[in-house]
């Protein structure tokens, strides 16, 4: 038997042994909508009632400038299907075409440029009609200091391009996030479109180690509070979400107010991306979804962390990611370097009163709760030199290494999930 996984641009095929007795863990199928491009006409045009909000055209009227933020190259967003529509109405309802930016969101990342930038943006239209620009957290002046948040007193410094800005819309892609609950809406602007000082106090050990702090979850999330916080402290937003399908065929799309845009995202895909089943494994097999999130091993801690509330303890979880970039930033490779220095605890232990996080460092400190959890094997296409600061063990034959972990349980049950952090299985507790 064959499994396929989503790995790099083309996936890969892994053989499975013919006793392995085989749960295929995936989302329940979605709907595709016929005519994307129709559909976001509609949702700009005609938003739900629970958005909150009137049409793009009644909103801007009058306005005189407006800020379009866009997710970075690490989330697959269909931003060809909607840019151009989006700033076409805003043109019509008179908002100057050299007054609209669109702004990509990249937290702490690295700019999207050149080629990048041009896949990224999806319309060649859109780049040679608007301004086009990189969030870059760690400059000051591009930033306006709004306070603190009032319950955790993180300090808030938000690009002044979108604050200041008589339009302020979010777009993205709504799915599950190993920090946030879920991606898109409100996360777009904190970390997005946020300072280096604001990332890095609510991604510091207290906010990370939080329980609430997890996939697919909202309620006390001290991520999502903050991020909702923020964005009452901006004066509001409006947003346009996106919901994909496993093979990144639109499936839902909306636009209105932020939040309760956000939340109709988020109550659409949660039918499909939490899955049950029945038991922990002694063995799962994952991925980290594919291009373009598996560039880097930055991005596969999330493939991780999303398949550990299945596996048993002590278990083995195999995942494939290409790494074709690498391991991800400099400050990220610095932070592996400690924890492969120091071990987990150790390295939980130095970060565990810093005020402001070192960056990167919050994504190795998720990477230990699955490593506590269970061995980690990582299949990937990085050399040797890097393979040794991810802190799991490396795999280069994939089936050898199933049929070890199979033969080392009691049982021949093996999990596998194809399309990695985008699908979060949980164990359903059985009815006595």
């Amino acid at each position: 038997m064959q499994v396929s996984l989503l790995y790099g641009r083309n996936g890969i095929a892994v053989p499975l042994p013919r006793d392995a007795d085989v749960t295929l863990i995936a989302k329940p199928e979605m709907p595709r909508l016929v005519d994307p491009v129709a559909a976001v006409r509609r949702a700009l045009q005609s938003p739900g009632e629970s958005s909150g909000a009137a049409g793009l055209h009644e909103i801007a009227a009058g306005a005189k400038s407006a800020c379009i933020a866009i997710c970075d190259i690490t989330r697959p967003v269909p931003n060809h299907l909607f840019l151009r529509p989006m700033i076409e109405t805003l043109v019509s309802a008179g908002v100057p075409q050299d007054q609209i930016t669109v702004l990509v969101a990249t937290g702490l990342h690295r700019p999207n440029l050149g080629d990048e930038l041009a896949e990224l943006i999806g319309d060649p239209w859109v780049l040679r009609h608007v301004n086009v620009v990189n969030h870059d957290a760690l400059c000051d002046e591009d930033h306006i200091e709004l306070g603190r948040t009032p319950t955790r007193q993180t300090p808030v410094k938000i690009d002044r391009r979108f604050v200041q800005a008589d339009v302020r819309i979010a777009t993205g892609l709504v799915e599950p996030h190993f920090m946030a609950g879920y991606s898109g809406g409100r996360k777009v602007i904190a970390p997005g479109l946020a300072h280096a000082e604001t990332i890095r106090t609510f991604h510091n050990h207290r906010f990370m180690s939080d329980a609430a702090a997890a996939n697919c979850n909202l309620h006390r999330n001290p991520l999502h509070e903050e991020q909702l916080e923020i964005v009452k402290m901006i004066g509001g937003a409006y947003a346009l979400n996106t919901v994909i399908d496993d093979q990144r065929n639109l499936s839902m799309v909306n636009f209105g107010e932020i939040t309760a845009s956000h939340q109709d995202a988020v109550s659409f895909i949660g039918q499909y991306c939490r899955v049950p089943v029945p038991h922990r494994f002694p063995t799962v097999i994952t991925s980290a979804a594919g291009y373009p999130l598996d560039k880097t091993y930055y991005q596969t801690v999330k493939g991780m962390v999303g398949a550990i509330d299945i596996l048993e303890p002590g278990g083995n979880l195999i995942i494939v990611s290409e790494c074709s970039e690498g391991l991800g930033s400099d400050d990220y490779a610095a932070a592996q370097a400690t924890l492969t220095r120091l071990g987990s605890q150790g390295f939980l232990q130095s970060i565990r009163h810093q005020p402001f996080a070192e960056i990167d460092a919050w994504q190795t400190q998720m990477q230990t709760k699955a490593t506590e959890q269970g061995t980690v094997h990582l299949y990937s296409s990085l050399s040797p030199s890097l393979q040794a600061l991810t802190g799991v063990s490396i795999v280069d034959d994939l089936q050898a290494t199933i049929e070890a972990s199979l033969d080392a349980s009691a049982c021949k049950s093996v999990a596998v999930i194809p399309e990695g952090p985008y699908v979060i299985p949980y164990v359903q507790a059985q009815v006595a």
